[in-house]
């Protein structure tokens, strides 16, 4: 148990930002106890109007000018520290897996494709 983080790409057209299903999409990158950017998302989540009470089994639309916000913030370091049960900790080694999701996550939004976040904890 733990907190798993996923972002997934499908073809399929998404037109909310939050709180939508979505079938056949495709893994696109996968986190495993990453809490500090868990809590980017949630962030987002929230200014994006997400309504769950948890920010755990949503879905969140990734469009360009997020990706570029989390890379700035990733750049300057300066992502929420972040702890939860079970949820592990954020290590300095993730930064490689970021910048690899978004490498991956911008390509697939130049394919057309719609790129969105999900966790489950």
């Amino acid at each position: 148990m733990g907190l798993d983080m996923f972002a997934f790409k499908t073809k399929h057209k998404v037109h909310q930002s939050v709180d939508f299903k979505v079938q056949n999409a495709e893994e696109l990158h996968y986190w495993r106890k990453h809490p500090d950017l868990h809590a980017w998302m949630e962030k987002l989540y929230r200014s994006k109007r997400g309504r769950a009470k948890a920010f755990n089994l949503v879905n969140l639309r990734l469009l360009s000018a997020d990706l570029d916000e989390l890379e700035a913030s990733l750049r300057r370091t300066s992502l929420p520290k972040t702890s939860g049960l079970m949820f592990g900790q954020s290590v300095s080694s993730d930064a490689f897996g970021d910048l690899l999701f978004l490498e991956r996550a911008r390509q697939a939004l130049r394919e057309g494709y719609t790129v969105y976040y999900s966790s489950w904890w």
